[in-house]
């Protein structure tokens, strides 16, 4: 059994291309800044580019950033960012000193186009970047699992990259979806991307696949929401949101989680899992009526 699954996740894995991954998150950026004066501006500047950097690193995004001083052509930027005292240009960004957080997590959202080559130019921008890519990967795994268990009923639910009949087994999907997200939160850390240049922590992602099925086995008698789909989901989004954790230390300060750390984080996802879950089948239900049938402990929210 074993070996047929892991011969499937082999197959599976010709759906991922990381050299996808890396011209996006090595394509060519120009940001625009606009502000009130010098002073502004250094403001603006020193939120984005911390002081710590090397002189080659600043280089580099010297070439990057260009503080507008005079009329121009928005479409000359890939995105624009605004002192918050001055009225921004249709699609630029206004960065709000005293929470720039705020804004980043709105760029994130909107402009999920940048988010790689921003992540990996701008440190302010990684940890958000990486936290959108890990809730997508770990939500779409989630879906997979309510996709394939009612495969008639939420057919206009699908968001997922690929057709889910070219899969063989929920464990393949997951599997690959979890290395494509390696792909991308190392590519948004700055780091190399690829089969070999990641090789270590894909053997970890696809050895770890049976691992997570048995401690699924053996925390699911602990979920407090019922038996079946939700909980089958859920699992998944909660063991795809710890893999990506892990994967978000190592590459910023060079290790991963510890085994006590992976089993807390995941018991904390499943609740999340448990949202996400709901709120799908919930959708699914609206959409065609009665035709999904209530589901224990599937309430939104709950």
């Amino acid at each position: 059994m074993a070996s047929q699954i892991y011969g499937q996740i082999r197959t599976a894995f010709k759906n991922l291309n990381p050299e996808n991954v890396r011209e996006l998150a090595e394509r060519p950026l120009r940001l625009g800044l606009i502000a009130s004066g010098s002073e502004a501006f250094e403001t603006l500047d020193d939120m984005l580019v911390p002081a710590s950097i090397s002189r080659s690193r600043r280089l580099e995004i010297d070439r990057i950033v260009e503080r507008i001083t005079e009329p121009f052509d928005p479409k000359r930027y890939d995105l624009i960012l605004c002192d918050d005292e001055l009225l921004c240009p249709p699609g630029g960004f206004a960065l709000d000193p005293l929470n720039p957080g705020r804004t980043i997590r709105d760029i994130v959202r909107r402009r999920e186009d940048l988010g790689l080559a921003l992540a990996r130019s701008f440190r302010p921008f990684r940890k958000p970047v990486i936290d959108h890519i890990i809730r997508t990967i770990a939500r779409e795994n989630a879906l997979f699992c309510v996709v394939t268990a009612l495969p008639d009923i939420v057919p206009s639910l699908i968001e997922l990259p690929w057709a889910v009949g070219e899969f063989a087994s929920d464990t393949a999907f997951l599997t690959m979806n979890q290395v494509r997200m390696a792909f991308l939160i190392a590519g948004a850390s700055d780091h190399d991307v690829g089969f070999r240049e990641q090789g270590p922590q894909i053997a970890g992602i696809v050895g770890g696949a049976f691992g997570w099925r048995a401690l699924a086995r053996e925390l699911i008698g602990k979920v407090p929401f019922g038996g079946g789909l939700v909980p089958k989901a859920a699992i998944a989004y909660a063991g795809t949101y710890t893999v990506g954790a892990g994967l978000e230390r190592l590459y910023r300060i060079g290790y991963g989680l510890t085994r006590a750390e992976r089993r807390e984080y995941y018991e904390r996802a499943l609740g999340k899992g448990k949202t996400v879950v709901a709120t799908i089948v919930e959708a699914a239900r609206r959409r065609r009526g009665s035709a999904v049938p209530q589901i224990e402990g599937d309430e939104p929210g709950g």
